[in-house]
């Protein structure tokens, strides 16, 4: 982690903290250094599981996204997930978990029927979006995940943002699904940012 930390403070940005800042992301640390550098020190790290929970905790922007991409997504099951969830407090790092570690996991199904079902609109946006990659979900899975998300949350740009992934990577898998989600969805406001997206993916499809 000292090593880490060395690495990140000579990168740091300010002027990607003010971005930060005026968004309103916050973390306990942030060193505003860019994501691409984030992950090439993880890349130059490896995985490490164990230094990944480790690196998590700590309250660090940096060092709890490098922990999303060297954390072993062969280790996470059902019980180990209760403890990458608890860190997704802001919609940067429900990205990056969604793209670093959940994407990869092998119960993916779990993770998308049971993160969709909650009041947390951040850890719906996560599961939505590592179902999107992870080309492994069910596609009944993958349908009741959208419509729950979009009821539980009817009015939010990030959940609506998740569905549209996650029924956009559907298409080309069962078109059909994708047009039974459509008309399962409720009438709210997410839903109806999802709907206005799909159609004009499904018209040029």
């Amino acid at each position: 982690m000292v090593t880490l930390l060395g690495k990140i403070r000579k990168q740091m940005n300010g002027a990607v903290l003010d971005t930060f800042r005026y968004y309103g992301a916050k973390y306990g640390m942030n060193y505003g250094v860019a994501i691409h550098s984030i992950r090439e020190m993880a890349a130059e790290q490896g995985t490490d599981h164990d230094l990944a929970k480790f690196l998590y905790r700590q309250q660090v922007r940096e060092l709890q996204i490098i922990a999303l991409w060297i954390a072993d997504a062969q280790r996470v099951d059902s019980v180990d997930l209760d403890f990458w969830r608890a860190g997704i407090v802001n919609s940067e790092i429900a990205e990056q978990a969604a793209q670093g570690l959940l994407c990869k996991i092998v119960d993916i199904d779990y993770l998308v029927s049971s993160w969709c079902d909650g009041e947390d609109s951040l850890v719906a946006y996560a599961a939505l979006l590592a179902a999107s990659r992870s080309g492994n979900v069910g596609m009944q899975c993958a349908q009741d995940a959208v419509v729950k998300a979009v009821a539980r949350h009817a009015d939010n740009h990030l959940v609506a943002q998740g569905a549209i992934a996650l029924l956009c990577a559907m298409i080309s898998k069962d078109r059909a699904c994708v047009e039974r989600t459509l008309a399962s969805l409720p009438q709210n406001r997410s839903a109806e940012l999802v709907i206005e997206e799909l159609k004009w993916r499904l018209e040029f499809s």
